[in-house]
């Protein structure tokens, strides 16, 4: 994700969106995919927040991510 992150903020793109399914092929359906994301993006400095996206840009299967401007330090 880093190195995306960094290139979106290169461009200045301030909001991405990760598109990782739903789970529903996953073991008891299961958002495998979707949870390892959500814990991935809160180690990453350069994301200020994250939620999950609305139902006409892919709901819970999709997540829009919110970069900072700069990279910390």
């Amino acid at each position: 994700f880093t190195k995306f992150f960094n290139l979106a903020r290169k461009r200045k793109i301030k909001c991405v969106r990760i598109i990782h399914g739903k789970g529903h092929n996953s073991t008891d359906r299961y958002p495998v995919l979707k949870n390892n994301v959500f814990i991935w993006l809160q180690g990453i400095d350069s994301v200020l927040a994250f939620v999950s996206a609305p139902t006409w840009d892919g709901g819970s299967g999709a997540t829009y991510v919110l970069l900072s401007k700069k990279e910390k330090k």
